[in-house]
């Protein structure tokens, strides 16, 4: 298992056009190129790609592996003069893509992660092959009131030990069972700078319901896994369900004894059912 500053040493960089803005774009790459189309893995908010530590090692035994930072998250660009909406993230993975000569994936996204990944998903059938949601923020399900409250005014202006209370409320109170601190630390790390600081009170700020109740979720033709914590209040598995019946080919598999951080929760059960999905296994 590795840590966060080894998996910060392994990402590399490259710089996309997101709204006419050149961003760096931080990700961390593994396994071997084959046949199958690379698995793209995209977190939400308040995490980075760190939150994929235990499932990306595994997949990565069977397929290529891409784990960006969104903009505006973990080690890519945090300048205070971008948007980081789910739109705007939306153009970034597609820049991201064309970047690395991806033309096929899989796309594996949690939170507002999912809701990028829904948005690329019904807007390049064609490249989205496979489609894993997992507790994944979607129709008018966000923002929860944690993540209105990062983006206040007087969020900016929190001293770091009060801003470093907040998330750890949100990663050790939010998991179920005993919190890894390792995964509570590498959570915390990018946001207690004052660069970080000021960009995860922006991340906040830019949630914007309407970029979910715009999509067209019938447009979405990619074979969908809901692979959802089941016992989440932040994302509950009840939107899974209405995923199920609006998305024309889709299977439910939720986790029990698992809240919003689910692949950190239960990540053997989570790495084990991911993997069978994309083998075909879970047919």
């Amino acid at each position: 298992m590795v840590d966060h500053e080894t998996w910060g040493d392994e990402q590399s960089t490259t710089t996309v056009s997101v709204d006419g803005h050149d961003l760096e774009v931080a990700y961390h790459e593994d396994g071997e190129g084959s046949d199958d189309p690379p698995v793209v893995f995209v977190h939400g908010i308040p995490t980075w790609s760190f939150l994929w530590r235990d499932i990306v090692p595994e997949v990565a035994e069977d397929r290529r592996t891409i784990a960006p930072d969104m903009v505006g998250y973990g080690n890519s660009a945090m300048s205070d003069d971008f948007d980081r909406s789910i739109r705007a993230q939306e153009e970034m993975l597609e820049a991201l893509l064309e970047d690395l000569g991806v033309d096929r994936i899989a796309l594996v996204a949690h939170d507002i992660g999912g809701g990028v990944a829904l948005r690329f998903a019904a807007h390049n059938p064609d490249i989205v092959e496979q489609l894993v949601l997992s507790n994944a923020v979607c129709y008018d399900s966000w923002p929860v009131e944690f993540v209105s409250n990062l983006g206040l005014p007087s969020t900016a202006e929190l001293d770091r030990e009060a801003l470093e209370g907040r998330l750890d409320g949100a990663f050790v109170e939010g998991a179920y069972g005993e919190a890894d601190p390792e995964f509570v630390d590498g959570m915390k790390a990018p946001w207690l700078t004052d660069e970080g600081h000021v960009s995860l009170v922006r991340n906040a700020v830019a949630t914007n319901t309407n970029h979910t109740t715009e999509i067209d979720y019938g447009a979405i033709t990619a074979e969908t896994l809901l692979l959802w914590g089941e016992d989440d209040v932040m994302q509950p598995y009840a939107y899974a369900e209405r995923l199920a019946n609006d998305l024309a080919d889709a299977e439910l598999a939720p986790l029990s004894e698992a809240y919003h951080w689910v692949p950190e929760d239960r990540s053997d059960a989570y790495a084990e059912r991911l993997r069978e999905f994309l083998t075909g296994g879970g047919d």
